[in-house]
């Protein structure tokens, strides 16, 4: 049972969750609500916004500000909300999709710009809610409904996306590692910039059943053991990192962050009497 201090952030009239048995999607979901508690965040001043798919229903069980948006544009929706009321803690939760398939022009732009949005990724390396297809986080050669023999794109590095579009925060954590996931979280969240976080999870129904990954159990197993910590790679060799992943921060810099360059802007114009020079 969750403490009290998060109990107080979920809507549990929405009670029981849509998620399958085994699912990690709610370990993440526990992992941010810790995290806006231990920022001593409140409700009325926390917007959550997702698209659509498994993840994006996470919204519909908490306690805050909630928005679930059209696939794919959740961040231009939270561009939208940051941008009227930057003040506000925004959070955006994607899935497979919402953040590198239809919805990845949003998601590049956003890093660029550095807005004051914390995304989380939920990465279960398939679309879970449509059927089982293969999405740009498919590992090469697992199957899936539209891969029956075998995924042959290479999938983005949801990491060195974010870094090489201008995030100024990335990070990775899985469900197994729930305490490091939160810790990453909150983080994120205190970090002024565009903060992303891939979270590793498992979807034992659509993705882990057809590449015979044994039960739930097994998946979390998997993500412990596959997992490096980003203060042990300087020590590794390459080879040693094949088939592996690194969790822990993986980039941190500083830059501008949009709300505030666009006010600047406004106060320069007005300041000006709107003339251009």
């Amino acid at each position: 049972m969750p403490r009290e201090e998060v109990m107080k952030w979920l809507r549990t009239r929405f009670f029981p969750h849509i998620w399958c048995p085994g699912c990690g999607h709610g370990v993440i979901m526990h992992a941010l609500l810790r995290s806006l508690t231990a920022l001593d965040k409140k409700p009325e001043e926390t917007v959550i916004a997702s698209g659509i798919g498994c993840s994006s229903r996470m919204p519909g069980y908490i306690n805050a500000c909630t928005v679930h948006t059209t696939h794919g544009r959740s961040l231009g929706f939270a561009t939208g909300i940051k941008l009227a009321k930057p003040e506000l803690t925004v959070i955006d939760v994607m899935g497979d999709g919402d953040c590198t398939a239809i919805g990845g022009n949003h998601f590049i732009h956003a890093a660029r710009r550095n807005l004051d949005i914390t995304t989380v990724i939920f990465n279960n390396n398939i679309y879970g809610m449509t059927g089982g297809q293969y999405s740009p986080l498919t590992p090469m050669a697992s199957k899936a409904t539209t891969a029956p023999f075998g995924h042959i794109e290479r999938p983005f590095d949801i990491a060195a996306l974010a870094i090489a579009a201008g995030a100024t925060y990335v990070a990775r954590g899985t469900a197994f590692h729930a305490q490091l996931l939160t810790d990453l979280i909150v983080k994120g969240i205190e970090s002024k910039g565009f903060s992303v976080i891939d979270a590793i999870t498992q979807c034992p129904i659509s993705y882990g059943r057809k590449n015979k990954m044994g039960s739930a159990a097994d998946m979390l197993a998997w993500q412990r053991d596959s997992a490096v910590p980003a203060q042990a790679v300087a020590k590794m060799k390459p080879e040693d990192l094949q088939g592996k992943f690194v969790i822990g921060e993986l980039y941190r810099t500083t830059a501008p962050e949009y709300t505030a360059e666009y006010d600047k802007l406004i106060a320069r114009v007005y300041k000006k009497g709107g003339k251009e020079n």
